[in-house]
């Protein structure tokens, strides 16, 4: 898994700190190692923090279920969502949803998404990702 550093596109917004920057480390069956924190279940990764998700499937989620992205002072551009073992199809009606909300939505399996997810913020990438574990 890559460990790499940030920028963005939009440079009128902060970039995160890439000492500081919740970096996925490790995954395995039902954990992440992020940061240096070791997490059971789904989460939900931002550069600048960590927080449980209550997801049992990626089927379901929802964009009420990411408000928290909101509070955060940096909006959040992209949302990698890592679905378990394989991707799932997100129908487009769905996924307009996801846009109106301001995210643009990358569905891969997990391990993909942890990838993904570490690549994005390392270009500084406003990105977040929602992961459910293999």
């Amino acid at each position: 898994m890559s460990d790499l550093p940030t920028g963005l596109d939009d440079k009128s917004l902060p970039t995160p700190d890439p000492a500081s920057a919740q970096v996925i480390r490790t995954y395995g069956p039902g954990r992440f190692l992020i940061s240096e924190r070791d997490w059971q279940g789904p989460v939900l990764v931002t550069p600048t923090v960590t927080v449980p998700l209550d997801l049992a499937r990626a089927e379901d989620l929802t964009v009420e279920a990411l408000a928290f992205l909101k509070t955060l002072p940096t909006p959040t551009e992209l949302l990698v969502l890592g679905c378990g073992a394989r991707a799932i199809f997100v129908p487009p009606a769905k996924r307009a949803v996801f846009k109106a909300a301001g995210l643009g939505l990358e569905v891969v399996d997990t391990g993909s998404a942890c990838r993904i997810y570490n690549v994005l913020l390392a270009e500084g990438r406003r990105v977040a990702a929602a992961l459910i574990p293999v």
